[in-house]
């Protein structure tokens, strides 16, 4: 009798491990299933910490300058970026509605100036068909239409992204020290290392990024001015943003200006096109080496693959962030993973 209770007690504790088990992974499948449904918060927290990334850089910047206060210098940030948006806006903001409203109303009418064009040429009209007939549109499609329906829709994304990131310059370190107690007791001290120098890498980034746009959209702006080119500010400010976006944006804000330059000449249109090449020629070779400098190394191939991995998995906003992305998993893994490999092996 004592035997079959000790039977029947071992029984009961190998359940008991089971049932817990199944419980874990149950749990770890709804967390896994939330996040997956919820992707695009993730990528809003991200947008929205990369926004008072560059708050609390550009006030170190105002700090440095001034010698004010930490508290006074990010406010002098916030309020000095929105003046100058504003001011922006009010100088060249009602020139650029009507160029907007202009280019979207050529659109249609551009689209089929290029289709009638390519119809002449049989070179082209070859490769327009060829085009035409792959899943290359049905590919696209979806990712831009998702871009610009996804989640609240693209206002309603930039205003909640606009939010996160002035909750998060307001009181960084309330959301740090909750980031940094998830972790095991041990592991916070380093979790909250790791978690600085994410930032400090990020900001890096941002910088570069920004002076990258701002030279791609003046190189733009002063080239297609020279041409003569009809909605010249607006394309150049399409030039700049997209420029954001490394190896793909120069690409899709091309398309627009070879529409509206091929709707004046097909010469036009061709140096349109040598003009946007020697831009990207000139912020390859001499703006990145230069950002480079600044920034953790990350190879051009590895940022197109994470592109087309990040961007077939969360559509077009992975896109854009897929740079950061990979910035964040170079960091993680060159600590988590492969400093303590070259520890190990020097013991």
């Amino acid at each position: 009798m004592e035997n079959k209770e000790k039977s029947l007690n071992g029984k009961t504790i190998s359940l008991n491990k089971i049932w817990t088990i199944v419980g874990v992974t149950a749990s770890v499948v709804v967390v896994l299933l939330l996040c997956w449904k919820a992707i695009n918060v993730f990528l809003f927290i991200l947008a929205g910490a990369i926004m008072s990334i560059y708050f609390h850089g550009f006030a170190e910047l105002i700090g440095r300058m001034t010698k004010m206060t930490a508290k006074w210098s990010l406010v002098a940030s916030v309020l000095i970026t929105i003046v100058f948006l504003f001011g922006i806006s009010f100088l060249i903001g009602s020139r650029v509605a009507n160029e907007a409203v202009q280019f979207s109303e050529q659109i249609p009418g551009l689209v089929g100036d290029a289709k009638k064009y390519m119809q002449q040429d049989e070179t082209l009209k070859s490769v327009y068909q060829q085009v035409q007939s792959s899943e290359m549109l049905q590919k696209v499609t979806p990712m831009l239409s998702g871009f610009f329906n996804s989640t609240l829709g693209l206002f309603g994304d930039i205003y909640v992204v606009l939010f996160i990131g002035i909750f998060f310059t307001a009181t960084p370190e309330i959301y740090k020290r909750g980031m940094v107690k998830l972790l095991p007791a041990r592991a916070r001290g380093e979790g909250r290392r790791i978690i600085d120098l994410i930032a400090g890498n990020l900001r890096s980034w941002l910088k570069g990024m920004l002076f990258s746009m701002f030279v791609v959209f003046v190189l733009t702006s002063i080239g297609l001015l020279s041409l003569g080119l009809d909605l010249w500010l607006i394309l150049a400010l399409i030039a700049g943003l997209l420029s954001f976006i490394p190896n793909f944006g120069p690409v899709i804000a091309l398309i627009p200006a070879a529409l509206v330059a091929l709707s004046q000449s097909p010469t036009t249109a061709l140096w349109v096109i040598l003009l946007y090449g020697l831009v990207q020629l000139v912020e390859s070779n001499f703006i990145t080496p230069l950002v480079q400098q600044e920034l953790i190394k990350t190879p051009p191939a590895l940022i197109i693959i994470s592109q087309v991995f990040v961007g077939i998995w969360l559509g077009a906003w992975g896109v854009i962030l897929a740079t950061p992305i990979l910035v964040i998993m170079m960091v993680l893994t060159d600590e988590l993973y492969i400093k303590k490999q070259d520890i190990k092996e020097h013991l």
